[in-house]
């Protein structure tokens, strides 16, 4: 009789990470839930920004939009986020719109173009609903980010105590969702 052996490999494993992701706006409880939970990860916990205000008024308002990740065709988490929603200016007949908090779970991070995805929906989606002006404040790290995807620089200026650029996007780099998506 052979003796058998086993090689143990005692390195840890990689976090799993699905491939499988899907952009689109939250609809079920659960979505909601894990959207505003992962929000709250992000920047209360991880970021210590906002830990006593991350949800605001606007939130009532908002369109939550998120990236699922699925496995076997089920989804069963909520890895990005962003939300928007619309503004009423007064002083201009413009549909100004806002995105903001825009957040991607630490594992997901720099995976499968998540942000650009989460930015990309919010953009079209608000565009479609009739936005002729997309604006986001952003993180003056990440502002080279957004420049990339077709973003410039309207102003400086400090939300919750740190830097941020108010942004906005090119509305013509960004194409037009179909009816009823």
């Amino acid at each position: 009789m052979t003796e058998r052996q086993y090689a143990i490999d005692h390195s840890p494993f990689d976090a799993f990470r699905s491939p499988e992701i899907q952009v689109q706006v939250a609809t079920t409880s659960w979505q909601k839930q894990r959207y505003f939970a992962l929000r709250r990860e992000v920047f209360a916990r991880e970021q210590k920004i906002l830990p006593h205000q991350e949800q605001d008024a606007d939130d009532f308002r908002a369109i939550a939009i998120i990236a699922l990740a699925s496995n076997c065709g089920m989804s069963d988490d909520v890895v990005g986020a962003v939300r928007i929603y619309p503004v009423t200016d007064a002083t201009s007949h413009e549909q100004l719109w806002f995105g903001g908090r825009l957040c991607v779970a630490a594992s997901y991070r720099r995976y499968r173009s998540i942000g650009k995805g989460l930015i990309n929906e919010a953009v079209c989606r608000a565009k479609a609903l009739g936005g002729t002006r997309f604006l986001a404040n952003v993180q003056r790290q990440n502002e080279a980010y957004f420049q990339a995807l077709h973003w410039h620089t309207v102003e400086y200026l400090t939300v919750a105590g740190r830097p941020h650029a108010r942004m906005q996007a090119d509305l013509s780099a960004y194409p037009l969702l179909a009816r009823g998506a």
